[in-house]
């Protein structure tokens, strides 16, 4: 990869925290960004505002970096960097990370409830549900840890009294998806209203998911 290409991907996490804020997925200092970068990953740093980001600010981490490691205290990454850094070792099919306190699922997730399949569009973080990893602490191994098992086969989660954790093939779904989770938190929470809502069973998500493999993929003689 060249400096330039390292430098569109720096620029594409600051766009990536600035869009969470004007989707309303973040606010403040709240939430995280990261993509892989070969042999490591870029990330937001600790404690600044969308808006003060710059590309210079954005940290770079080997995805063997552990917790003694001096990079960690001079360059202050996410204090999620953890949960970063787990995800990208454990799915090399996924390249970028975000992280939210969006309003309706962190809501949800404040119950420790998952989104079931109460809309066909759950189908899109990979599973029959969208679950809700353990409370932990912020920043811990124990919360990587939570979150990396409530995403087995899954591309997004809710983490108890928290928040949302999105993957995607790049920085464009990856935050397209925890958008979708916040419309399909909001979307549970107005229908809850009236009930507990029925749910779709895991044959017809099944067939969701079976149709989502190749939506939007144009065959070979297109």
């Amino acid at each position: 990869m060249s400096a330039a290409d390292e430098g569109a991907l720096r620029r594409g996490i600051v766009d990536t925290a600035l869009d969470m804020e004007r989707l309303g997925i973040n606010q403040g200092t709240s939430g995280n960004v990261s993509a892989r970068l070969l042999d490591g990953f870029l990330i937001t740093p600790s404690g600044v505002p969308a808006r003060e980001l710059s590309v210079e600010s954005i940290v770079y981490l080997p995805l063997d970096v552990s917790d003694s490691d001096d990079v960690l205290r001079t360059a202050r990454p996410s204090s999620e960097w953890r949960i970063h850094r787990d995800l990208l070792r454990a799915r090399p099919d996924m390249h970028a990370v975000v992280h939210t306190h969006s309003t309706a699922a962190t809501a949800l997730a404040m119950h420790g409830r998952e989104i079931p399949a109460v809309h066909y569009m759950v189908a899109a973080a990979g599973g029959t549900s969208i679950r809700c990893a353990p409370y932990a602490l912020f920043g811990t191994q124990a919360l990587s840890d939570h979150a990396l098992a409530a995403l087995q086969g899954r591309r997004a989660c809710l983490l108890a009294h928290h928040g949302v954790v999105a993957l995607g093939a790049d920085l464009s779904r990856a935050v397209w998806l925890a958008h979708e989770v916040e419309v399909l938190a909001r979307q549970y929470l107005l229908a809850l209203q009236f009930g507990a809502p029925p749910v779709l069973t895991d044959e017809q998500m099944h067939e969701v998911l079976e149709r989502f493999k190749t939506y939007g993929k144009r065959s070979k003689d297109d």
